[in-house]
C-alpha cells in the first residue's frame, strides 16, 4: 500500500496496490498488520455504505463526539467523490484547516480520517457510492454536524454550491464560526 501524508497530521491517503489482468483486478483494501506498521492501528467495528444518486450531493460535515468519536477509512466503490476532512482538535496547529482528495472506483484511493475531524463529501458523478469503516458504532446522542458551506472554512467542494443536493440536517447545520469542538 502506498501511504501519503496530507497537510493535516494523521489524515493520510492510502492507495492499495491492484493486481490486474484481462478479467479486471484484485486489491487488498484493508490489512490491519500492514497499516499498523504505518501507525494506523484501529479496530474498526462498523462498515457503512452510502449511495448518492444525484451529482452534486453534499453529505457533511459530520462528526461523532466522545465517548463515541469515530476514526474512518473512506473509499469510493462507484463514481467519483471529493472527500474532505477538517481538523477540529482543540489546540491543534491546523485547527479549522481542511484537506480534500478525489476518491473514485477507478483510482482506488482511500482517505483515513482520525477522530477529531469533521468529514464530508460531494459527489462529482451521479450514482456515487462511498464505503467506510468506522472505529466506533453510530451513536445518535453523539452525532453532530457543521455547515458544509461555512465561509470561515472556505472549502472548495468542486461543485456549484447553488446546485448542491442536501439533507435538511446538513442544510441547517451550525456555522463553523459558532461551532464548539468536543475534541
Amino acid at each position: 500500500m502506498n501511504i501519503e501524508q496530507t497537510a493535516l497530521d494523521g489524515v493520510v491517503i492510502i492507495t492499495p496496490k491492484r493486481f490486474g489482468d484481462d478479467r479486471g483486478y484484485f486489491s487488498e483494501v484493508w490489512n490491519k498488520t500492514a497499516l499498523a506498521e504505518h501507525g494506523i492501528d484501529i479496530d474498526f467495528v462498523q462498515d457503512n455504505h452510502s449511495l448518492s444518486v444525484p451529482q452534486g450531493t453534499v453529505r457533511g460535515l459530520h462528526y461523532q463526539s466522545p465517548p463515541h468519536a469515530q476514526a474512518k477509512l473512506v473509499r469510493c466503490g462507484a463514481g467519483v467523490v471529493w472527500d474532505v476532512a477538517v481538523d477540529v482538535r482543540s489546540g491543534s496547529p491546523t485547527y479549522g484547516q481542511w484537506t480534500g482528495v478525489e476518491l473514485s472506483a477507478e483510482n482506488g484511493r482511500q482517505l483515513f480520517i482520525p477522530a477529531g475531524f469533521l468529514h464530508g463529501f460531494s459527489t462529482l458523478t451521479p450514482n456515487a457510492e462511498l464505503l467506510y469503516k468506522c472505529s466506533d458504532r453510530y451513536a445518535p446522542e453523539c452525532d453532530g454536524s457543521v455547515n458544509w458551506a461555512s465561509q470561515t472554512l472556505g472549502i472548495d467542494w468542486k461543485i456549484d454550491p447553488s446546485k448542491a443536493h442536501l439533507s435538511p440536517k446538513d442544510a441547517n447545520a451550525v456555522d463553523f464560526a459558532a461551532f464548539e469542538t468536543p475534541f
